[in-house]
């Protein structure tokens, strides 16, 4: 497997909380991965190490052999870092096409043109990407009339919009209907395959992780204590008594 992220030694305090302790792992090119763990475990802190939002205090972020630890996401989405929010991320005064509009033009190196530029360009390939998650025929509709599942498909196409190489989703399916959920993460699965995308998700369904990951990543008062195949991890009794308890 070649190794597309590679984090090392990860930690992050807050105060006299360590919220990460020396977190070390690895995403394959093309791979699912799954980032788990119980309430207060570190998850949230150990993703935004990755995504930038927050920076650690020791440790290094690789993506294909160089660092990006430190970096913003404006700058890891320029380097291919793809991002969706557990509260969806759109301009809701905005037109669906707009919003990924601004996110090709963003890609594109023209970040600081004016929005009301941005939005008069790329809009063939906006409709193109809004075809590939179903949302096309909704292409002009503003954003704020969108349903929760639609919302979630069009951040979708904009995490896209910089063609990844890794997609991080936060949570990607929170707040969605069970058959939502699914659509949802066999949409991501059929996208990002076809375009061989890695992927690191949080997720707290676990019918969804065990579906849809590769590989997991289970963490506990900010410490990585298992790691491998859905099928191992989930008979893992570490993992059963921190976590899974009765549903493993």
């Amino acid at each position: 497997m070649n190794t597309l992220l590679d984090a090392r030694g990860l930690q992050k305090r807050y105060g006299g909380v360590q919220a990460v302790a020396d977190v070390s792992f690895v995403v394959g090119a093309g791979e699912r991965v799954a980032l788990i763990g119980p309430n207060g475990a570190g998850k949230s802190t150990c993703f935004n190490l990755i995504g930038g939002q927050v920076r650690p205090d020791a440790g290094d972020v690789r993506l294909d052999g160089h660092s990006i630890t430190g970096m913003r996401p404006r700058e890891l989405f320029r380097r291919g870092v793809g991002r969706t929010f557990q509260i969806t991320a759109t301009f809701a005064s905005m037109q669906v096409v707009e919003n990924v509009q601004v996110a090709l033009d963003s890609h594109r190196g023209a970040s600081l043109r004016p929005f009301g530029r941005a939005t008069k360009l790329h809009r063939d390939d906006a409709i193109a990407l809004l075809a590939q998650v179903g949302l096309d025929a909704q292409a002009d509709r503003p954003c704020a009339q969108l349903a929760y599942g639609d919302l979630k498909r069009l951040e979708l196409a904009v995490a896209l919009a910089n063609t990844p190489r890794l997609l991080l989703m936060d949570e990607p399916t929170a707040g969605m209907a069970p058959r939502e959920r699914h659509a949802l993460m066999d949409l991501v699965t059929q996208l990002t395959r076809a375009r061989g995308v890695s992927v690191l998700f949080t997720e707290h369904d676990m019918d969804i992780v065990f579906a849809h990951a590769d590989r997991l990543l289970v963490l506990d008062r900010g410490r990585l204590v298992a790691q491998g195949l859905p099928a191992d991890v989930r008979r893992d009794p570490e993992v059963q008594r921190i976590y899974l308890g009765a549903t493993a």
